[in-house]
């Protein structure tokens, strides 16, 4: 099946993700394509700071594109009729005309804040009602109806018994609040869509085109598709791999998972088994670092944080969740009896490195500036521009004479590279100018540019529900900050940890996973964190721990029934019912749903300071101590839902494993030791009946 023959299948199936073909024909189809590369040229601009605006303009220009672009390519993927596509370009341009009034007016809105003209109060209901409008068309009712909520709150919550009420507020201080300024449409969700999030969909974008998915699923295969079990391996890895540069969970299973589901298949894993390999594995891509979903880049602007700190906390969850996710597919390949394949027909790891190592430099750079200290705008913009170097200095270089003058060739671009950190971004736009140049001069190079031309538009149409769900999302912060509405539920998250913790932690839990059943990631992240995340910090729970508590939960919400988007997205190429895929992730992905509660009662598993284990027996004895009880508990609950471990398993034998593992799992010095004392009886018994069926 070609791409485009497998877009066009995921698109008729996949309701979850009308953007998910290319852009459509005809004139209209045209013109968008050339909006999007406009808006991915404004972003990289802006973020490299070659223009300049006011953040508040910005974040206003990034709306306003977002709208421009989200109206009419909806209407017309959608097979709309002229009178809604009209409908729709109407709405595009009210939302052009939102963004320009903000830039013409900054200053004189900044003068009359708090004293809005009838004129502000209008072009404020506009913007308010094209955000929602475009959320409601793009993702469905539901997180419009929570943000519609939140607003209503605003307006009529001092007619609520207490202590739901508020003091009142009137309509034109509400519209003011969440149509200017930096608390609602145009927050801190915004900011980091404009700037972060934004640029590091471009960098997968641009990866994606130049054959980085190629090079991951090789090297997946070189490596583990030998092994038992080797194609959900592949899968495992390979997703995960993708995740260093996609982030999105859902995107990733419809990228990698149009070659791993139908490998896996025919390696003879069930269908809903395969796609449930595949969409835990493209979930947990947004946890895994370096380069994780654009949930951490919002994580790190809210609490503060260098970016660094979010990775550091996510490492060793984020290991285990794979480890986890290998350990059932190697168990549940044991018991279907599923061999590997042979190294004669898998490609070379090695060789797929020796022609694909310049791919990965892009994603060192970045990594290592992350590392370093620079914030995620900066890595991203030099990272995007490395990257466009790579491919366009490639075109170029085919063209040259073998030999020395391609190495001085490359030298030369490899000092150009390197010259950013002495003067900056403008030697990276320079030499990217040069080198579209060269590229225009021959047809290689004018087909290379077609390709960064294609990313360009790509990267932007897949921003747009990212985009879109943040700019709604701001009117439920909004309504924090003005109301103080969190204090609410956060005094009642409080109450109940008073007389248990635990029962918090499942009530902030299942928050999640509800509102995950309709809204995407981000938004439940935001919604739920600045409810929860304060509670739970007087609780004594530290604030980056409940912050990822809340960031797994968002994300499992995808992969739980009865929505479960990433299962659903997986559905029409597994060929299988979303839902049937949607109880096997959860099996696979059961580490996920272990590691936020045991990271919250220890909280080195997520290498943090604090806990009374750590007082106990110090920092890096605790660390140890829970990474390794941690891993046995996954192992315990893998054989336990398999039924395997080297032979078929009773039920006793399951039972058992099951209660070990729950042992482990609950963080008292007493449960530790029944756990592994029940482990040692698992382990002598599953020995004794081995060595009995041996003999």
């Amino acid at each position: 099946m070609t791409k485009d023959k497998a877009d066009a299948v995921v698109e008729a199936h996949n309701p979850h993700d009308p953007l998910a073909a290319g852009f459509p024909p005809g004139w209209e189809g045209r013109a968008l394509f050339y909006i999007a590369i406009a808006f991915s040229v404004f972003q990289i601009l802006t973020a490299a700071h070659l223009v300049d605006f006011a953040s508040q303009i910005t974040r206003a220009f990034h709306v306003g594109f977002l709208l421009l672009l989200g109206f009419p390519l909806l209407a017309l993927m959608r097979g709309a009729g002229p009178v809604v596509r009209a409908l729709a370009w109407g709405l595009a341009a009210l939302s052009v005309a939102v963004a320009y009034y903000q830039w013409a007016e900054y200053v004189p809105l900044l003068m009359r804040a708090g004293d809005p003209l009838p004129l502000d109060i209008v072009v404020g209901v506009i913007a308010l009602a094209t955000v929602f409008g475009a959320a409601w068309a793009m993702m469905g009712a539901a997180l419009p109806i929570i943000a519609g909520t939140f607003l209503a709150y605003c307006l009529w919550g001092q007619y609520l018994p207490s202590p739901l009420n508020h003091r009142g507020y009137d309509f034109a201080q509400v519209v003011e609040h969440m149509a200017y300024g930096t608390e609602g449409i145009y927050g801190i969700p915004t900011y980091v869509s404009s700037t972060f999030i934004f640029l590091f969909i471009l960098f997968g974008a641009f990866l994606e085109k130049a054959g980085m998915i190629k090079l991951f699923t090789d090297v997946s295969l070189g490596l583990v598709g030998h092994k038992m079990g080797g194609a959900a391996k592949v899968s495992v890895l390979s997703s995960g791999l993708m995740g260093t540069i996609s982030g999105s969970g859902v995107a990733n299973v419809v990228t990698t998972g149009q070659f791993t589901i139908p490998l896996m298949k025919r390696f003879g894993y069930r269908p809903a088994f395969a796609g449930g390999v595949e969409a835990t594995a493209s979930m947990g891509g947004q946890i895994m670092p370096p380069v994780m979903g654009a949930v951490a880049f919002i994580m790190a602007e809210t609490l503060g944080v260098a970016y660094i700190e979010v990775v550091r906390a996510a490492i060793i969850p984020a290991i285990l969740y794979f480890a986890a996710a290998f350990w059932m597919v190697h168990l549940e390949a044991g018991r279907m009896n599923l061999r590997g394949l042979s190294k004669a027909e898998l490609p070379s790891p090695l060789a797929a490195l020796k022609a694909g190592w310049h791919l990965i430099l892009p994603l060192a750079v970045l990594v290592w500036l992350l590392f370093s200290g620079y914030t995620p705008l900066f890595a991203g913009t030099v990272g995007l521009g490395l990257t466009l170097m790579l491919i366009l200095g490639a075109s170029v270089a085919l063209g040259l004479p073998q030999g020395a003058i391609r190495v001085i060739f490359w030298i030369g671009l490899g000092l150009a590279a390197g010259a950013f950190l002495q003067w900056g971004i403008w030697v990276v736009a320079s030499v990217v100018a040069a080198l579209i140049a060269v590229n225009a001069l021959s047809k290689g190079g004018r087909e290379t540019l077609i390709i960064c031309r294609d990313a360009l538009a790509d990267g932007a149409k897949t921003a747009l529900p990212v985009g879109i769900a943040c700019a709604l999302v701001g009117i439920i912060i909004g309504t924090m900050t003005l109301t103080g509405a969190a204090n609410t539920f956060g005094q009642f998250i409080v109450g109940v940890g008073e007389n248990s913790l635990f029962l918090s932690l499942v009530l902030t839990m299942i928050t999640c996973i509800v509102l995950g059943m309709g809204i995407p990631t981000i938004p439940n992240y935001i919604i739920t964190s600045s409810i929860a995340g304060p509670a739970l910090l007087e609780l004594g729970v530290p604030l980056i721990v409940s912050h990822m508590f809340v960031f797994y939960f968002g994300i499992l919400a995808d992969l739980t029934p009865p929505v479960a988007l990433a299962c659903f997205a997986a559905a029409p190429i597994a060929k299988e019912r979303g839902l049937t895929i949607s109880l096997n992730a959860v099996k696979i992905a059961a580490a996920g749903f272990v590691i936020p509660f045991m990271a919250v009662y220890t909280p080195a598993l997520m290498l943090q300071t604090g806990g009374p284990l750590s007082e106990a027996i110090g920092f890096i004895p605790a660390v140890l101590y829970i990474v390794g009880k941690t891993a046995l508990a996954i192992g315990l609950w893998g054989v336990a839902v398999i039924g395997w471990l080297g032979a078929p398993l009773a039920l006793w034998q399951r039972a058992l494993a099951m209660v070990a593992a729950g042992a482990l799992v609950v963080a008292m010095p007493a449960t530790d030791a029944i756990g592994f004392a029940l482990v040692l009886a698992f382990v002598a018994q599953h020995l004794i009946l081995r060595r009995r069926a041996a003999a």
